[in-house]
């Protein structure tokens, strides 16, 4: 018997490289393929759609037990290749174009393989084969018209040097027309400026590509290899280098006349007004002759020239006295640029020689740093020349030689002369009075005041149809009274002569021992005034800026609801804006009390900024306007970067509104979502202290917030973090442990310390254990804590001593915080100082950050039930995907025909069934990995 060889094809393709077994050739010189037994395999010449083909088939329907077989030659594996497809072409007569004439008859035939290291030639034993599949065929052919199916099938692992593949028969009517085996490969490409080489696609396979030329990237840029021979889940990307954009696959350098300052920068931009051409991959455009730019103007910035001096200075006095207004108009040339101010000099000039007027000149608001053109100087002297200096002031003033400064001199000029303001007993004795008096304002040098002092005995008064007094003209502003009699009371009147008599002028009753009396009551008063002017100062310097220890006043928060009348803590802790500075712009969304806007506000000496408006719905109730701005009240006593800030209210307008600073991120759990593996974890545990640093705060004005997490949390453009929403807070009561009472109400329990839930206690403590939470809220990248946990569950596996797994990729350093936060002894948790203190240290020793808690996905995607079931089995793919808050994907899995859960643990390439978000993907990977573990930790139990 001679055995036909068929001829083996290799040919290369730019994805994939195969081999083909065709049966269209066919020359009778050699053994390609051997028949093992007889009835057995024979060579047919077939016409399909015109074309001649050679095949083998067989047809051997009548005799049962068939064992009939077909042989490759040896198939040489490239090494590296461990996994490789087999493409079979063939036709199947239908067994009932028999008429039922053998019952043996079979529509199906069996693939098998052989893995060996050398060419054993002829020699075939059955024994050495292993079973690949079953091919059964889509389509029978009836008639003449043959049907032609195609099937592949996968053939893995393969380990030696080579391979046979052979086709049993069992008693089928089957013609083999071709034979295909091929691997494939993901293609050498360039994806985000990262050139992957090709890789052989045997298994998902992680690639690290390299920056193409002019680019980096901070990490090694990866990406991932499927079995089906494409590149998914890529990881990290390359940037072009400052003077390079992106073209395409390249970085290329900017154009002549084009610019790019950095790497973060997209694109090359047109060199800005007022520069000079730049030449090809520029980083920053030179300014032209003249103009400049600020310390602090980005590159991108045009270069703006200095402002020339203000206009039209002029000065009006006011009505009190030793008050100017001075106001001026803007210059006629400010540069391009918005950051214009204004600052004003105060001198006194004679003779060409000038000096400053001093300390006792007082300028409202400001000297310096004005932006208005406009300012009021107060306690000024009569009579006397002031010479007052506007300079404007701009970014680049600095680089200017000459000063844009307009100059006025001017003098105030009193008709009336001053008033007595106030009456000092410096001494007394048992017959004299030494008394002095100050003045409303200080007569000028040249100007010599008299005064009329009037004096007589107190018990005078009803004694005589007519008042007498002692009368004395004197020209200082105090006087030594003589000649007094003993234990007797005077009164004293003292004015300016050329004034009227001021019926409220002050009296002094004076009685020796009741002097005493008097000073110390004076004394008294005294103290009062200066201990209240001294804490509103440091109340002042709290607030503005750094004080000297020992004036450091003692921060507490003041409970609005503690007033009696709540108006009256609306207006001590909120300032009142005027409605015309504010513009709403568009709704964001929608409170508890009405809809909440993006709007402007632009206050008077102060650049226009964007705000959050929350309105009061109109046909409001008094209590609920209370309990509207009641949340401004307890805003209003906060001042902390990490704190929302509050602007202002509107109160005296028929729209009420609170005005806050506005966070372009909206919440932080809504903007973390979808953002998974996007923000490093150096920046997240970034944000966590800024979030930290305000409760912090909070703590030590001994207040509790009771409502900690993502959700009042709002985000801003530099991804700075601050706690917001008030509405659940309270203050703590002023007893050793600090704690809080509710009177009954929603607790929110994912996020409530387990000692607050039973008892409804609320300390500092139980706030710590909520950070705890929020910290896992943003480790897991907006997740909700317990997943799809009940309340009831929840609380009862916290009772138990479960405590939330670390989310995936979380730092083992933020984990062990997290875990100290939710210690069941409230006395054993950190403070948020420490907390502040640990996770500053965290951030000073990034590499403290590599280290990566342990990840169990079988706890981390579906929590154990509480019934104390373990072991869930998913009976539908839906149902799985729902338990792993995935089931947006349901739709997805069913048209890429995943409909079983079996075919969900066989699944390798989750991209192809649209899968596109990192997070996601890890998501769903994970769960696929803790089933398999779970299944096969059932199949060893059963056994």
């Amino acid at each position: 018997t001679h055995h036909p060889k068929i001829r083996f094809l290799l040919w290369n393709e730019t994805v994939k490289q195969m081999f083909f077994i065709a049966l269209s050739e066919i020359r009778p010189d050699g053994s390609f393929l051997f028949f093992s037994s007889i009835p057995q395999w024979e060579i047919v010449q077939t016409v399909v759609n015109g074309t001649l083909f050679y095949s083998y088939s067989v047809c051997n329907i009548d005799s049962p037990e068939q064992d009939n077989w077909l042989r490759t030659t040896f198939i040489q594996r490239r090494p590296g290749i461990s996994r490789v497809s087999v493409e079979l072409r063939f036709v199947v007569r239908d067994c009932n174009t028999f008429d039922g004439a053998s019952v043996a008859c079979k529509e199906t035939f069996n693939l098998y393989i052989s893995e060996a290291d050398a060419d054993v030639g002829t020699n075939f034993r059955k024994g050495q084969f292993r079973k690949v599949a079953t091919i059964a065929s889509d389509e029978v052919t009836h008639g003449r018209v043959l049907k032609v199916n195609a099937e592949t099938r996968t053939v893995e692992p393969l380990s030696r040097r080579g391979f046979y593949l052979a086709f049993q028969d069992m008693g089928a009517c089957v013609a083999l027309l071709s034979a295909r085996v091929y691997y494939k490969t993901c293609p050498s490409t360039v994806q985000s400026l990262a050139e992957f080489p090709e890789t052989v696609a045997d298994a998902l396979k992680e690639v690290e590509g390299v920056c193409v030329e002019n680019a980096i990237s901070p990490a090694t840029p990866r990406n991932y290899c499927s079995a089906d021979g494409e590149w998914v889940v890529p990881v990290g990307q390359c940037q072009c280098l400052a003077g390079y954009e992106s073209t395409g696959d390249s970085c290329q350098a900017c154009k002549p006349g084009y610019f790019k300052p950095s790497i973060q920068s997209k694109f090359c931009q047109v060199c800005p007004d007022n520069t000079k051409p730049s030449e090809a991959g520029a980083t920053e455009c030179q300014c032209e002759e003249g103009f400049y730019r600020s310390p602090s103007d980005p590159p991108t910035s045009p270069c703006s020239a200095p402002p020339s001096a203000p206009r039209d200075l002029s000065s009006s006095a006011l009505s009190a006295e030793g008050r100017l207004q001075l106001s001026w108009s803007p210059p006629l040339v400010t540069g391009g640029r918005s950051d214009l101010t204004y600052s004003v000099v105060c001198e006194h000039c004679n003779g060409g020689q000038c000096v400053p007027c001093g300390d006792k000149i007082r300028f409202e608001p400001g000297p310096a740093g004005l932006q208005d053109t406009l300012v009021v100087v107060t306690d000024l002297d009569a009579h006397l020349n002031y010479t007052f200096t506007v300079e404007a002031h701009s970014g680049v003033s600095q680089f200017s030689t000459e000063k844009a400064a307009a100059s006025l001199t001017t003098a105030l000029d009193y008709t009336d002369p001053p008033k007595v303001t106030f009456i000092h007993l410096d001494d007394r004795s048992a017959t004299s009075l030494a008394l002095s008096w100050t003045l409303s304002r200080r007569p000028p040098a040249h100007i010599n005041h008299r005064y009329e002092l009037m004096y007589r005995r107190k018990d005078d008064d009803g004694e005589r149809d007519v008042t007498t007094y002692t009368v004395l003209i004197l020209e200082k502003n105090s006087v030594q009274i003589a000649d007094l009699t003993p234990d007797t009371t005077y009164i004293v009147r003292v004015q300016v002569l050329g004034s009227e008599v001021n019926p409220g002028s002050h009296s002094i009753q004076n009685k020796s021992t009741l002097v005493m009396g008097a000073v110390f009551g004076i004394m008294v008063i005294l103290l009062v005034v200066v201990a209240v002017l001294l804490l509103r100062r440091r109340k002042d310097s709290h607030v503005f800026g750094p004080t000297l220890d020992q004036l450091k006043p003692l921060k507490t928060y003041v409970d609005p609801h503690m007033y009696e009348d709540p108006n009256i803590a609306i207006q001590k802790f909120v300032t009142e804006i005027d409605p015309s500075a504010i513009s709403k712009q568009k709704v964001i969304g929608v409170g508890e009390f009405g809809e909440v806007f993006r709007g402007v506000m632009k206050a008077r000496g102060r650049a226009e900024v964007d705000v959050a408006i929350k309105t009061l719905k109109p046909g409001y109730s008094e209590k609920q306007r209370l309990d509207f701005l009641s949340e401004a009240s307890i805003m209003g006593q906060f001042s902390h970067p990490n704190i929302i800030r509050l602007e202002g209210v509107v109160t005296k307008f028929k729209h009420i509104m609170i005005v806050t600073e506005y966070m372009d991120n909206g919440a932080l759990d809504t903007y973390l979502k979808g953002r998974d593996g996007e923000i490093p974890p150096y920046q997240l545990v970034g944000m966590l202290r800024g979030i930290a640093a305000g409760m912090q705060y909070l703590s030590d004005m001994s207040y509790v917030h009771r409502d900690l997490a993502a959700r009042n949390i709002l985000v801003n453009s530099n991804l700075e973090c601050k706690v917001s929403d008030f509405g659940l807070s309270r203050v703590l009561e002023d007893d050793d442990e600090g704690t809080y009472t509710t009177r009954g109400g929603k607790i929110p329990i994912r996020w409530t310390a387990p000692e607050a839930i039973a008892y409804r206690k609320f300390t500092s403590a139980s706030d710590v254990w909520s950070f705890g939470i929020v910290m896992w809220e943003v480790m897991a990248f907006g997740e909700r804590p317990y997943w799809d946990m009940s309340n009831h569950e929840v609380m009862k596996t916290i009772n138990e001593a479960f405590r939330l797994p670390a989310p995936m990729d979380c730092p083992s350093a933020i984990y062990q915080l997290m875990l100290q936060c939710w210690q069941h002894d409230r006395s054993k948790r950190p403070r948020f100082l420490d907390i502040v203190n640990f996770l500053d240290k965290l951030l000073r020793s990034p590499e403290s950050l590599k280290t990566i808690a342990d990840f169990d996905p079988r706890v981390s995607i579906r929590l154990p039930s509480t019934s104390g079931c373990d072991g869930t089995v998913f009976r539908t793919v839906p149902e799985w995907l729902e338990s792993i808050r995935m089931s947006q994907y349901s739709e997805s899995f069913a048209r890429a025909g995943i409909t079983s859960m079996e075919q969900v643990l066989s699944l390798r390439d989750i991209r192809n069934i649209g899968v596109r978000l990192p997070g996601h993907l890890k998501r769903i990977a994970y769960s696929i990995l803790g089933l398999k573990d779970e299944t096969s930790s059932l199949s060893v139990f059963a056994v």
